[in-house]
Formats: structure tokens, sequence, C-alpha cells
């Protein structure tokens, strides 16, 4: 029996890229609530129709007036009118003041505003207050589109949108927002030793059965993408099963996402099935973990095709290749904007240390310290969920790098990636 060819392995970055080039943007779009487009990615630009704040305004209570009435500190002035947010007030006489509150409208001819704390009333029959501070012209008043100009960009196409971003929208009056359509996902495991949890109960595990935990952390990870997902379950390991659910989820899937049975084994089988089925153009990443990491086409019976994202069968394996390599494919996907070949990193200082180098480049499990550190977990190996869980993120050791106590790293947050 002829050995299996092992193909070279690529780099994180020739694979990130590889698979960047090959997708591109869905082109349907959907008209949601802006109450639920958190999340989602913006399909078109949105232009402001108005100036926000569309009037001067009150950024303190306290006291409008005009700056050139107030040349030392201690003056007194008459107050004429009392402004609440929400109303008008009348012009400026000289020597006047106007109480005002917060997000209250400007009267005509004050040019600013004393917070209430430099104030105090004065002659209270006769309505008067000392400013006890000499105003700046301007101070304390935002001014008529100080935040968002009419005409402006105020929101990118392909931004992913954040709490923020649904505030803005909704200051400029958009109850409604064109966002792309969510990827629908099909998701499946493979493997004969694999039990769903519920399905039989653990002292009556038949030997070398184990639970499929896979399955539940890829279906959180795809929801938090964006993704719509169909749970297939668990596929046999048999050429006909594989080939079978290949084929019906290519049929109503943009994305094909399986873990387990990607690697060189006899009872691997979704490399020649996808190799029957349409193409495998990515197989092989040196990186650790996450080696036997796979992409390609599988064609559709009519037209197109679905994108086939093979992840390794070890639970570490699998949710590290998912966070440096799933999640910016389906970024580009939906049409996010921006470097998705970038991952975010911060230099922090090791507290441990790395004596063996491995050829491949390595990504630990470690979390920061009180001391502002990085601890390691002590068991890295990719079967170990444990250490996913107890980590805060990633440590990027490039490939042949030993680490010593003290060295600075580069540390990838799990905040940035999920």
């Amino acid at each position: 029996m002829n050995a299996p060819k092992f193909p070279a392995l690529r780099s994180l970055e020739e694979a990130l890229a590889e698979l960047l080039t090959a997708v591109q943007p869905l082109d349907e779009v959907e008209i949601v609530s802006t109450f639920e487009a958190d999340r989602r990615v913006l399909a078109q630009d949105v232009i402001s129709p108005l100036d926000v704040p569309g009037f001067d305004n009150s950024q303190m209570d306290g006291y409008a007036l005009r700056s050139a009435d107030v040349r030392e500190a201690g003056v007194v002035l008459q107050v004429t009118q009392r402004i609440p947010a929400g109303h008008f007030g009348k012009a400026m006489e000289p020597l006047s003041a106007a109480r005002i509150f917060t997000g209250a409208p400007m009267p005509p001819g004050a040019d600013c505003v004393v917070m209430q704390e430099d104030c105090e009333t004065v002659n209270e029959c006769e309505g008067g207050v000392r400013i006890n501070t000499v105003p700046k012209l301007g101070q304390w008043v935002r001014s008529r589109g100080e935040d968002v100009k009419q005409g402006s960009l105020a929101l990118s196409k392909g931004e992913l949108l954040a709490p923020a971003a649904l505030g803005l929208a909704a200051s400029l009056g958009m109850d409604k927002l064109q966002v792309s359509r969510r990827p629908r996902v099909a998701l499946f495991s493979t493997g004969d030793e694999l039990v769903m949890p519920g399905e039989v109960a653990p002292h009556d595990m038949k030997p070398g059965a184990i639970y499929n935990s896979n399955r539940f952390f890829l279906r959180a990870m795809l929801l938090r993408a964006g993704c719509e997902v169909t749970d297939l379950g668990i596929v046999p390991d048999q050429r006909d099963a594989t080939l079978n659910a290949l084929q019906k989820a290519a049929v109503s899937h943009d994305v094909i996402l399986t873990s387990g049975g990607v690697s060189v084994g006899e009872e691997d089988h979704i490399k020649p099935a996808v190799q029957q089925l349409g193409s495998l153009d990515l197989w092989s990443i040196s990186m650790k973990p996450g080696k036997p990491f796979a992409y390609g086409r599988v064609n559709r019976s009519g037209q197109g095709f679905a994108h086939f994202v093979g992840l390794p069968g070890n639970p570490v394996s699998s949710f590290v290749t998912f966070l440096l390599l799933v999640r910016p494919l389906l970024a580009r996907l939906q049409g996010q904007s921006g470097d998705l070949s970038t991952i975010d990193s911060v230099a922090l200082r090791a507290d441990f240390t790395l004596a063996k180098a491995d050829k491949r480049r390595e990504f630990l499990r470690a979390r920061r310290n009180v001391a502002g550190g990085l601890d390691l977990f002590p068991n890295q190996n990719s079967s170990v969920l444990t250490s996913a869980v107890w980590a805060d993120g990633l440590v990027d050791v490039p490939a042949g790098h030993k680490i010593t106590e003290g060295d600075m790293v580069r540390f990838i947050p799990f905040s940035s990636l999920l």
C-alpha cells in the first residue's frame, strides 16, 4: 500500500490570504430594525439627513449668558428666563442671564454657559445671579452639527455594527438599516466514537466513546459570528454517509463546516469526499494546534457551490483554527470591511518559560495575571479543552522560538476574536 502524500504546509498568513481571496461577499441584503442590528454588517453607507445636534445647546445645568457681559468675576446679572430641555427661549438682553438645563437650546444672543456650581443666586425676589468666574466664549456649549454634519458620511458600508453605531443611527432618525444577509452554515461532526450529551449517561458510555463537545462550541461561535446555523448532527465514518451529508448540506447553505475526518487515516473520509464532489484547495497549516485544516468547495447539483471548511477533530485545534481562520472567512462573506488578515495583539511579559521550540508556529493558551504578565496553562495538549476555558487568550509563538521568563511576547486576547 502506498503511503499518503503529504502536501507542503501553508503558513497561517498564506492560508488566510488564500481564504480571503477565495471568498466573495454575499450579494443579498436585508432590512432590519435598528434595535435588532447589533453585530450585523452594514450593506450601505449611511449619509446623515440632518445636523447632530440640530441646534446649539447647553452641556451643563447653569446659566446661559453673553460672555462680553462678564469681564471679571462677581458680576451680577438679571435672570430673565428659564429654559428646560425641549423648550426654546427668547433673545438675550444685555446684562441678562437665562437659567438653562442640560440639552436645552441656547437662547439667541447667548454665547456661553456658566455651570451652576460657579454661580450663586442674589436678590432672590428680583431674580439675580452672581457669576463667580470669567467665562470663555463658547464654553459648555454643544454647537450645531458638532457630532455629525448634514450630508456627511456617518456610518460606512462594511462596518460591523456595535451598540454605539446603533445609537448614532438612531440619532439620525433611522429605525431600520440595510445589512448583509447572514451566512447560512451547515454544521456536522464525523466520528463513530462521538455521542451526544443526554443520549447516553456517563456510566453507560461504551469503551472508546466520547461526548461531542465540538458541536456545542462551534455552533456558539458561528452564532456569535453572525451566522444562521443548521445542525446536521453526527455523520458516521463511512464514505457514502459523508458524501450524502455534504451533498445535502450544499443545497441550501453558503458554508459547510465540519470537525474531524480531515486527517489522512483510512477512516478519514472528508477529504476524498470533498474532492469527489468539488475541490479541496487548501489542506494542512503550519501551526500548532490546528495542522489538519481544510478548505474547498462542494458543488451543488444545479448551479453554484458551498464553501467547505474542515476543522481538526481535537477540540482545542478546532477552537483555535475557527478563531484564526474561519472567523475572518465569515466576516469576508458578510462584506465586513477592514484588514481581515490582521490579528489584534498586545505585547505582554511572559511569566513562564517555553524551553522547547516547535518547528511550527504555536498558539499557547494563557491568561493575564494580577502582576501584568502572562501565566501559561500547564497542559497544552490539543485535546485539553480546559485550557481554552481557563485562558483569556493565545500567546503567538513563531516557529523555532523559545520563551524565557521575562520575555515580551505577542498575546491575542479572546475578547478581540469572539
